[in-house]
């Protein structure tokens, strides 16, 4: 190690596609290279030391989207001797090898099970001059037992499980994250604690399919104790949990939702398909019969209770009678947002290689009468809300038009997103502060509020943000090297990243 190395540490950018499951992860590539002697680079700085891409294979752009990328990224690296580019994420699991040979400039190629193994490949391409590629196929150590970089003061991701059990035919993340493996709900609780007391707010419990939590020790209400468990922690406000998967829906998690004060009542549930013959070709062991009754139960116990979904149009073998009975689902379930999605065909998938494949433009039309019938609903559910009072958690980055517009944005409880006027308190409210206000108007996607603000609680998570700081928690780094002493780093922007 040199003079100048420990003087200069190395400065990384991450870059980051996909789930909040990758959001999270990110995070936590950003604290091990933290912990291993780097500093993040500024947001004007496009020449970083290293430049980490936590990728996403879900999609059928992800491909492309990445060796773009990579490919804008050769002339940069070719102007600037030492840099370096690293791969890591569900494509790297699934191309491996493959990225190196399509762009030979990466040096450093890493998967879903080896996140902690990245300062090590970092080093040892830097020093052998030549990219290190390895991927596991099964989890080397528990992510969460990794050093963490935060990105918000306000709210925080805790991983329960990673990995899937289930099959669905148009998924590839089961082969890229593997089997379900379960925290223990002490860590589990640990991690919450020390958020809190960082000053953290809200905290997303996170996982491929959070309700089959306890499945590895054998305790199928496991998920529902967890919640009432975060329900008994001091200083945290905010629970939510995605995602659920509907077959393994039970009553006592209803239960916990409504009981315990902190538990959010809003719910992220996938639908997929209304059809139950596309259900059945999706391999999704529930029907609309038994999502549509889940929402009956959820709603009549938190009539306020706003449900959030996953919809896939244009599966292969859907007909027309298949994609209206998807239709008549979103009528009936009534809402809040649905993320919609064309189907993709992903390589190592049953569904790829099903008959039935149906043509782009049948798929196009049919996505855009799903948008239509979606917002015409969310609209309307929007609408019932104007005149209310809601409690907003101010954020970051939600609004992209607020400083044009001079209003603040947050989440109301129920998750949906809420643009506020902060009146005569410009300039006193933070993020992570709690405001309450009124919404005076509704769109389809969003709640605004430009009446003067009702109340205004200062809250530790906005005195952290209007100190720049945010959340770091330690875990374990494992005889991981360094790279030398960090400077002083820049004040970090604060954030909620969403998809």
């Amino acid at each position: 190690m040199t003079t100048a190395a420990a003087s200069s540490p190395r400065t990384y950018q991450v870059r980051t596609y996909g789930c909040q499951m990758n959001v999270h992860d990110s995070e936590r590539i950003s604290g091990l290279l933290e912990q291993a002697g780097y500093v993040r680079a500024a947001d004007a700085d496009d020449t970083p030391d290293v430049v980490v891409f936590n990728t996403c294979a879900v999609r059928e752009n992800a491909d492309n989207r990445l060796y773009g990328n990579l490919g804008h990224l050769r002339p940069v690296k070719n102007r600037h001797p030492g840099m370096q580019i690293a791969v890591g994420g569900c494509l790297a699991q699934k191309d491996r090898g493959e990225i190196v040979r399509k762009a030979p400039w990466v040096d450093v190629v890493f998967g879903t099970h080896n996140i902690g193994s990245l300062p090590v490949l970092l080093e040892r391409a830097r020093h052998n001059a030549a990219a290190e590629v390895e991927i596991l196929e099964s989890l080397d150590v528990f992510p969460s037992t990794l050093p963490t970089r935060r990105e918000s003061t306000y709210a925080g991701w805790v991983s329960i499980s990673v990995g899937c059990n289930n099959t669905c035919t148009f998924c590839i993340v089961p082969s890229l994250r593997g089997k379900e493996k379960d925290r223990r709900p002490g860590d589990i609780l640990s991690e919450v604690r020390a958020l809190v007391d960082e000053g953290v707010l809200e905290v997303t419990l996170l996982g491929q399919n959070v309700n089959s939590y306890g499945v590895e020790f054998g305790d199928r209400y496991a998920f529902g104790k967890l919640l009432r468990a975060c329900g008994d922690i001091d200083g945290l406000e905010r629970v939510r949990f995605t995602s659920p998967h509907p077959k393994d829906f039970t009553d006592d998690v209803i239960a916990a939702m409504a009981e315990t004060p902190n538990v959010c009542h809003s719910l992220h549930m996938p639908l997929q398909s209304g059809s139950d013959d596309v259900l059945r070709a999706m391999r999704r062991s529930y029907r609309s019969e038994k999502y549509l009754g889940i929402i009956e139960k959820v709603r009549a116990a938190m009539p306020d209770a706003a449900i959030t979904t996953d919809i896939i149009v244009g599966f292969p073998g859907e007909t027309d009678a298949d994609f209206e009975r998807t239709l008549d689902v979103v009528r009936e379930a009534r809402f809040a947002s649905a993320f919609t999605f064309q189907y993709s065909k992903r390589p190592g998938t049953p569904a790829a290689t099903m008959d039935g494949q149906l043509p782009k433009q049948v798929v196009q039309e049919r996505y855009e009468r799903l948008i239509a019938t979606v917002e015409e609903i969310t609209w309307a559910e929007n609408r019932k809300l104007v005149g209310e009072t809601v409690e907003v958690l101010v954020a970051v980055g939600e609004g992209r038009k607020d400083e044009r517009t001079g209003r603040m944005s947050g989440r109301a409880r129920d998750g949906r997103l809420v643009h506020f006027d902060a009146g005569s308190l410009a300039g006193q409210i933070r993020p992570g502060d709690i405001v309450h206000t009124v919404v005076t108007y509704a769109a389809p996607h969003h709640l605004n509020a430009d009446g003067e603000p009702l109340a205004h609680r200062r809250t530790r998570a906005g005195d952290a943000a209007e100190a720049g700081r945010t959340p770091r928690t330690p875990g374990v780094l494992l005889g991981l090297p360094t790279i030398g002493a960090p400077a002083a780093a820049p004040a970090p922007t604060t954030g909620c990243a969403a998809h």
